[in-house]
């Protein structure tokens, strides 16, 4: 498979302190790195590519580290996450599928044993073009209060001949979180649901 070219990296912080209401004690955490890279696969129908997974998994695995450090370093301070990939105009949705093996399992890798499938989104767009990244909980995706969603892009990527790769941290529930569901006091671990 082709060696993984990366054009440029971005990496984004927040911290919520109040969506309106009294400031959190401890303001929520929330971040994103994208890697562009070249797509090895632009600008024609290739009908093998997973491949291409093993030689992006050091590079999920780099990322993940770099925004982990980036949120504090604390594995255990992280309790929500997600992925995502923008595809140039020339390749294809199937392209930013090849994210979905490294970028989780890198995550779930750094994390050490996050128990909750890794949510996810792609599509194909061009420079400038958002992606919502869906984030829930790291253990135990039915977590209402983790249900959440970061809006990233790049302003000049992904060009036609590029994917841009995107993992998603937070730390901590949304801000005024209150409409019920489980509780991630109550997570019983066993199947990375409930």
């Amino acid at each position: 498979m082709p060696e993984v070219k990366v054009r440029k990296k971005l990496l984004i912080t927040e911290e919520v302190f109040h969506e309106g209401g009294p400031v959190a004690a401890t303001p929520r955490k929330r971040g994103a790195i994208i890697a562009v890279i070249e797509n090895p696969f632009a600008g024609r129908y290739e009908p093998e590519i997973a491949g291409f997974m093993d030689d992006l998994t050091p590079l999920g695995v780099a990322l993940a580290g770099e925004l982990l450090q980036a949120l504090g370093g604390d594995a255990k301070a992280i309790d929500g996450y997600g992925k995502g990939a923008i595809v140039g105009a020339a390749g294809e949705l199937e392209h930013g599928a090849l994210w979905h093996v490294p970028g989780g399992y890198a995550m779930r890798e750094i994390l050490g044993d996050a128990k909750a499938i890794v949510p996810s989104t792609k599509k194909v767009g061009g420079p400038g073009t958002k992606l919502d990244v869906p984030v829930t909980h790291v253990n135990a995706s039915y977590v209402r209060s983790h249900f959440d969603a970061m809006e990233v892009g790049v302003t000049d990527a992904p060009k036609a001949n590029e994917i841009a790769l995107v993992l998603v941290m937070s730390c901590g529930p949304r801000i005024h979180a209150r409409v019920g569901g489980l509780a991630a006091k109550d997570i019983k671990g066993e199947d990375g649901l409930r």
